[in-house]
């Protein structure tokens, strides 16, 4: 079953699919969003689409900055380093497995 939600940015109504368990975050992310084309309104001049496509591309820009900090490409580094651990315990075990198979 499909549910929907009633929400407004820039005073402007939209009718969204939402599941129940999401409602929350989805109401969330509408209030920062929200909040964000106004800040944008009122340093740049233009239609509601403008707008929202500057506040596209300031939050694009942040997301792709966060990413880049230490912080998100330790965590990086270290998923990779674990997932090189993993497939070398893979080989190992294959490799033993082979061997055992050898003996049958």
């Amino acid at each position: 079953m499909s549910h929907t939600l009633e929400v407004k940015l820039l005073g402007k109504e939209y009718r969204v699919a939402c599941a129940p368990a999401e409602r929350d975050a989805l109401l969330a992310a509408v209030a920062f969003l929200d909040g964000r084309l106004k800040e944008t309104g009122e340093k740049t001049k233009g239609n509601s689409e403008r707008l929202a496509v500057m506040a596209a591309l300031n939050l694009a820009h942040e997301l792709l900055a966060a990413k880049n900090t230490p912080e998100h490409m330790a965590a990086a580094l270290e998923s990779e380093s674990i997932q090189r651990r993993i497939d070398f315990i893979e080989a190992k075990l294959d490799e033993s497995l082979a061997q055992h198979e050898q003996l049958f």
